[in-house]
């Protein structure tokens, strides 16, 4: 994972605080640069760092800071432009602002559990209540920072994000494989895997099933080859994965969701993979 800059021009990323702030140079060319492009299977792989912030001034500086790390960034001026274009579904994490005109960030936070993506969040804002700020956390969120944003906590925070969600993709990835692998099996396989995880011996197999243990062996040597391991502690770890699999975990790459729809807080969501345990 890329180290953080060698040199920092400054230690807070702040909103300009009168009429006269100007962007920095070369703004207009960031604000084009940024103009959201729809998600496409080519450019999913890398994880990218997404801004969203309604303020040209402090998109222009949070990418510019961010990129010094050697992360791609791609910036959003609305949360709608960023659920329309699907990056959600993608690897990476979200700067988001909690204050933007259209969706407020605790909204944007359940439409994507909503929509089985996972992507996490580090919640940015300049009015944020500890009310506000702990239903976030609880909801999943990495962090939650008041602006100025610390530039090195800001960092250190899409670091850690960036960890945890290569750890839920491996995880989630690990658990469809499992699932995929299982689902190869014929009837009669399922049944001797089933057993076999149960710590049955094969005689004991056979008698449930009504066959001769023989005819267990020649299963059990075909469930061991199917599923892609050679000792039963692997088999058993196999059989966690799919006790883990969640229906979510199916529906990665599937159609954005659209920003309009509505959403109520008694909504059932999915657990989110970085839920702190209160």
């Amino acid at each position: 994972m890329p180290g953080p800059p060698a040199t920092a021009t400054m230690d807070r990323i702040r909103a300009p605080s009168g009429h006269d702030a100007r962007p920095p140079a070369g703004a207009e060319r960031i604000a084009a640069h940024a103009t959201p492009a729809r998600c496409d299977a080519a450019a999913a792989g890398a994880p990218r760092v997404f801004v969203v912030d309604d303020d040209e001034f402090t998109r222009a500086a949070l990418e510019r800071v961010i990129r010094t790390t050697g992360f791609e960034v791609r910036t959003f001026r609305s949360a709608r432009d960023f659920l329309d274009h699907g990056w959600h579904r993608t690897p990476g994490c979200l700067v988001l602002d909690m204050c933007l005109p259209d969706l407020d960030g605790l909204e944007v936070q359940a439409r994507l559990l909503a929509d089985g993506s996972f992507m996490p969040i580090i919640f940015l804002t300049g009015f944020g209540d500890v009310g506000t700020a702990v239903r976030a956390m609880k909801a999943g969120a990495v962090d939650f920072l008041r602006k100025p944003v610390a530039v090195a906590a800001l960092l250190a925070s899409i670091g850690a994000a960036l960890a945890a969600e290569a750890r839920v993709r491996k995880e989630r990835a690990d658990r469809e494989d499992a699932r995929r692998r299982f689902e190869r099996l014929t009837p009669r396989e399922q049944e001797v895997f089933h057993g076999v995880v149960a710590g049955l011996l094969n005689k004991q197999i056979a008698r449930e099933l009504g066959v001769t243990e023989k005819t267990v062996k020649f299963h059990r040597a075909r469930v061991m080859e199917k599923m892609g391991v050679r000792r039963l502690a692997q088999l058993v770890q196999q059989a966690g994965l799919l006790d883990e699999a969640a229906p979510s975990d199916a529906g990665d790459g599937g159609t954005p969701i659209p920003a309009d729809m509505p959403i109520s807080a008694g909504d059932r969501l999915p657990l989110n993979p970085y839920l702190r345990e209160p």
